[in-house]
């Protein structure tokens, strides 16, 4: 603080010609005469020393902000911690998140839709809209009075048409994904002439927070989902049927397994090239999802082979499933180019109900097995 009051004390050495004059001195006039020279100077400094500690007042509260998100590496704690305790630091009746339809964050954000203050305080918006109001400014604006201008913003509610509102912009690894918003019932509390570099400050630091939490939630993320399809990988998948496994047998419920994979995956791959076989891969992957129930587990096994886990289920019904799922990719076929690839499964089905299952692994091993002898029949010509 010492090396501020210097500062000040600099400024406060008003030079004769300007009393003379009646100049402006730090945007006040000078008084005529000694006296009132020494009053004028008085009370100037008692401005500056007051704005002085307003503006030390408002950075102890942007420091205490940061300290509560710096180091948070979970997606979800990071943003609710952020609405939060923004709203309750700084007294604004609502901050909430505007995110930008297809960035990044969204990708991020989706998954965490059953976080109620999330869900509560995001509004995603298309990307021209955010443009039209940013343009090619990258530091935070303010609007006050009429805000309907900026609706592709504001919640639904009327009750956010007037006021005023900061809107700061988000970054991730120097890419605008949306903007984190203040809004307030007075109009004068966020002007458009007022000073933003605190705030501009602020969102420099949370930008960098949120690189860092994306960065590790997408190591998480990847640890246990398949990077192509997106699916749970072997390793989350065989933790996953183990704790089944370990369920069905407690409650003494039903669990099946299905092993599959693509017919002709290598001339797929030979004759169209490895990205369409990528593509192959990933819209069985998004079939099976789309088509399997939601308690039902959907994993990319190895290569071309998928693995599904259907709890509570008997054998029967998971055949019944796989006839609609290839029914399905018979009906629609992958376009790619204008050629049309149709895709065929071979799959296993196993149950907790068939002989000699006494562990997940046994239960795998089987389906295995019999996807083998399907593809092998296949090969003969049997089916």
């Amino acid at each position: 603080m010492n090396h501020l009051i210097t500062r000040l004390i600099k400024r406060m050495s008003i030079p004769a010609s300007a009393v003379k004059n009646k100049m402006k001195v730090n945007g006040l006039y000078c008084p005529e005469g000694s006296n009132h020279l020494e009053q004028f100077k008085i009370e100037n400094f008692e401005l500056m020393l007051e704005q002085l500690h307003e503006n030390e007042k408002i950075q102890h509260k942007f420091h205490e902000l940061e300290s509560k998100i710096l180091s948070i590496l979970n997606f979800q704690d990071f943003f609710e911690i952020l609405l939060t305790e923004m709203g309750n630091i700084f007294n604004v009746p609502y901050v909430w998140l505007s995110v930008i339809k297809k960035s990044s964050l969204a990708s991020l954000i989706n998954p965490l839709i059953d976080s109620k203050i999330i869900i509560e305080k995001t509004k995603f918006i298309d990307r021209p809209d955010f443009n039209a109001v940013f343009g090619n400014i990258s530091t935070p604006r303010l609007f006050s009075n009429t805000l309907q201008p900026f609706t592709a913003f504001l919640p639904k509610d009327d009750k956010y048409q007037t006021g005023s509102m900061a809107i700061a912009p988000v970054y991730i690894d120097g890419e605008i994904v949306g903007s984190l918003n203040q809004w307030d019932y007075a109009s004068t509390r966020f002007e458009p002439d007022m000073d933003t570099s605190f705030l501009e400050q602020l969102m420099m630091k949370v930008s960098l927070c949120l690189s860092n939490v994306a960065a590790h939630e997408k190591l998480k993320y990847f640890a246990y989902h398949d990077p192509l399809t997106g699916l749970l990988n072997r390793r989350a998948f065989e933790t996953v049927l183990n704790s089944e496994f370990s369920r069905s047998q407690r409650h003494s419920h039903d669990l099946c397994l299905i092993f599959l994979d693509l017919d002709k995956f290598k001339q797929i791959n030979d004759k169209h090239g490895h990205d369409v076989g990528d593509e192959a891969l990933i819209y069985v992957a998004d079939t099976l999802t789309a088509i399997v129930r939601e308690e039902d587990i959907v994993a990319r096994f190895a290569g071309d082979e998928f693995v599904i886990i259907l709890p509570e289920t008997k054998a029967d019904k998971a055949q019944t499933l796989m006839k609609r799922i290839q029914s399905y990719l018979n009906t629609h076929s992958l376009n790619h180019d204008g050629a049309k690839l149709t895709i065929s499964l071979s799959f296993g089905i196993t149950s907790t109900q068939d002989m000699g299952i006494e562990s997940a692994a046994a239960l795998l091993k089987k389906a295995d097995e019999k996807l083998y002898v399907e593809k092998e029949e296949k090969r003969g010509g049997v089916k």
